[in-house]
């Protein structure tokens, strides 16, 4: 892996992936790194797919925030279609890709249950990279509120990342409203919990 880390977020509109690459950037920022971060939008607002791209470093300036297909530490796939779509941005030997165990249907697609790829996990396996499914939904739910599914996967993240704790809880803690802010604390420690 080069001196700069790339990340690709991916998720469906809704989902937070803007959310969690933002307070990615933000923390290594914080923690004294060069950060750029560039995102697509699909349809967003009517579900379309949504991808982040976070690139960092501390030794060599980072000059474009775009990540290069097979350089992602790591991927962030806030639903298994959306894992799938962007698997080959993360560096086969060296990377991970951090799945959430969710699948949102299309409904805008006819028959969209019987083309989604159910197997995509066991598919990206099959290809002998290093995937790490979370069940980030059904942690979010127990904690209060789904929509916390992205800060879960952030606190599996940060445990791949050179940013301490710390670090991590003081951005969130200027990010996120004040009224949200105790649930997301929770989600973030239960994502970095998952991975220990």
């Amino acid at each position: 892996m080069s001196n700069t880390i790339s990340l690709m977020f991916a998720g469906v509109g809704g989902q937070g992936s803007l959310l969690i690459a933002e307070l990615t950037s933000l923390a290594a920022v914080s923690a004294g790194f060069d950060v750029k971060q560039t995102e697509v939008h699909g349809v967003s607002q009517r579900g379309g797919s949504v991808e982040t791209h976070v690139r960092f470093g501390r030794v060599a300036k980072v000059h474009s925030p775009i990540v290069t297909p097979g350089e992602a530490l790591a991927v962030i796939g806030l639903e298994k279609l959306e894992a799938l779509r962007f698997a080959h941005y993360v560096n086969a030997k060296e990377g991970t890709i951090l799945v959430n165990d969710y699948e949102l249907i299309p409904g805008s697609v006819a028959n969209a249950e019987k083309i989604y790829p159910h197997e995509a996990i066991d598919f990206l396996k099959s290809k002998g990279l290093r995937v790490i499914v979370l069940p980030a939904s059904k942690i979010a739910r127990d904690l209060g509120d789904g929509r916390m599914a992205n800060v879960v996967l952030l606190g599996a993240l940060s445990t791949l990342l050179p940013i301490q704790q710390e670090t991590w809880d003081k951005t969130l803690k200027l990010r996120i409203p004040a009224r949200y802010l105790e649930g997301n604390l929770k989600a973030f420690q239960a994502g970095r919990e998952m991975m220990n």
